[in-house]
């Protein structure tokens, strides 16, 4: 099933909402139409504004306000969260050498490049948010694509937001409690006060997102630098110590000694380097409010992944010119291992600028998975409450509330990291079916304008490496959790076919309960528009 979006129109395409409140006269809503160009629109009138124009003359949209140098520090702030300071050692005790571990770490840059390439040609070519959704509806159809919203949505993304979260309470709490122990009482408090740090961030943050785009930005831009000073800290050291000739573990003759020869092992070990790398494919989640998305786009991937790649193989080299194998395998904080050696008194700056990353980790998630909810109640694929703008200011205020919230719920369980990997092998899954999406669309829209189109060997080499992603892991080590997985996704089938595909409604219960969310909130139905700012 095609939606047959094209990106050449002319015309502006305005996709209709249904209202949720109707029935006011014709005098009602022209009266309501004029008071809005001398204030604010009440509760009232915003219910019933779908595509009319507020008191500046622009529909009730996402606004284009994101350029090339947020779009790169999106990329980057993103990306880099807690995944360098925690993924190195379980990428050295899956390859079991230095070398091989260095390997990945650059073929994982590689592959979110290539990703994020193929990414790039179907963010142009279909400039709506919503990323791998809105793509696979596009060539696949609605099932897919759905259940693609179900897993990301409600599991996916606000598991990263809460595990990343959880990161920076560890590091918060650590100097509060630095002698905590597994077997006693004080490791329960370590827990809560780590979780009642991580519920803050998470609050503070979906606050911030749910009042101003710019202020998301500029907190993600700040922050952006700040984590980029501590890697400097770590990769600077790294510099003194090669020239000092601490590079007994980097020489070639050693670093590959040990290496892991089961094939299948290495999956396990791209799992987690690009878990560091999760990210890359951000920007096209919010490809409606970057300025200028033909040229901003790929720029912005074309600078921020290889600045990540070059970045994340500094500071494990970095890392080696401190650390032997054997003692990277048994710190749990590497970089605060690696600090406590090396940085003395200032040992401490490096916890604070480790939660300065993570806390931009956390923001950079909220900013573009609160999108995918948004995205997906346009389509009609969930409430419609979630398709909707704050009439003030111009954010998905009930998208970003609903990946918030779960995050926060996320937070109770004492161990909910397990639940990420169970679904990891599922997003290369989506992933693939996305790339293949863009070989269907090569076929079947030939003519379509592409501003980027990619060499057909890059698309081909992405779904080859998302097939051994997926199957790689599952070889290796079969377990009952792929099976729980699987079943997750397939149970969205339960709610597809009665909510979506026969649009059943439950009658006195679903728009009672929307128009009062609607009111509670301040929103009004959104509409897309399918022109592209050149500003």
């Amino acid at each position: 099933m095609l939606c047959g979006l094209r990106t050449n129109q002319a015309m502006v395409l305005q996709v209709p909402f249904r209202d949720v409140q109707s029935g006011g006269s014709t005098a009602d809503l022209e009266k309501m139409k004029e008071s809005c160009t001398s204030r604010l629109p009440t509760t009232e009138a915003a219910i019933n504004m779908s595509n009319k124009e507020t008191d500046n003359g622009d529909t009730m949209a996402l606004k284009r306000r994101v350029g090339l140098g947020s779009c790169v520090a999106l990329i980057v702030g993103t990306i880099i969260g807690s995944g360098i300071f925690i993924s190195p050692v379980y990428v050295l005790e899956e390859t079991q050498s230095v070398g091989m571990s260095l390997v990945i770490w650059f073929l994982g840059g590689v592959l979110a490049m290539i990703g994020a390439l193929c990414f790039a040609e179907l963010g142009t070519m279909i400039p709506k948010s919503g990323g791998t959704y809105v793509y696979l509806i596009e060539c696949m159809g609605p099932i897919p694509a759905f259940l693609f919203s179900w897993t990301c949505a409600l599991v996916l993304m606000p598991a990263s937001v809460s595990a990343i979260a959880l990161s920076f309470g560890y590091y918060m709490t650590d100097p509060i409690y630095p002698e905590h122990s597994c077997m006693d009482e004080s490791q329960h408090i370590y827990e809560a006060v780590s979780k009642l740090f991580a519920a803050i961030c998470i609050l503070a943050l979906t606050f911030i997102n749910c009042v101003s785009v710019k202020a998301a930005t500029v907190v993600q831009n700040g922050l952006t630098v700040a984590k980029l000073i501590a890697l400097a800290i770590i990769i600077a050291i790294g510099f003194v110590r090669i020239c000092q000739g601490h590079t007994e573990h980097l020489v070639p003759s050693v670093a590959f000694e040990g290496s892991n020869t089961n094939l299948f092992a290495y999956g396990i070990a791209f799992y987690q380097s690009l878990w560091a790398y999760d990210g890359w494919n951000q920007l096209n989640f919010v490809t409606e409010e970057i300025k200028n998305p033909y040229r901003n786009l790929p720029y912005g991937i074309l600078i921020g992944i290889p600045v990540v790649t070059l970045v994340y193989l500094l500071t494990n080299i970095a890392y080696f010119t401190v650390l032997s194998p054997d003692e990277m395998l048994a710190s749990s904080a590497v970089a605060v291992t690696f600090a406590n050696r090396t940085m003395g008194v200032m040992a401490w700056l490096m916890p604070l600028l480790v939660c300065c990353s993570t806390v931009g980790a956390v923001n950079g998630c909220l900013f573009t998975a609160g999108r995918l909810p948004f995205v997906t109640a346009r389509e009609g694929h969930m409430m419609d409450i979630l398709a909707m703008v704050h009439v003030r200011y111009y954010t998905p205020l009930p998208s970003i509330i609903l990946t918030g919230g779960i995050a926060l719920l996320m937070l109770i369980p004492s161990d909910f990291s397990s639940l990420v990997n169970y679904f990891s092998f599922a997003a290369w899954l989506f992933y693939g079916l996305t790339i293949l999406a863009l070989l269907l669309l090569r076929v079947q829209q030939p003519n379509t304008k592409r501003p980027i189109k990619v060499p057909i060997v890059i698309p081909i080499i992405g779904l080859v490496a998302s097939v051994y992603l997926v199957l790689a892991p599952v070889i290796d080590e079969p377990a009952m959790e792929i099976f729980y997985a699987i079943l997750f996704i397939l149970s969205g089938l339960l709610l597809y076919f009665p909510f979506v595909h026969f649009k059943l409604r439950i009658p006195y219960i679903m728009k009672p309960t929307q128009v009062f969310l609607q009111k509670l909130m301040f929103v009004a139905p959104s509409s897309y528009n399918a022109a592209v700012s050149k500003e």
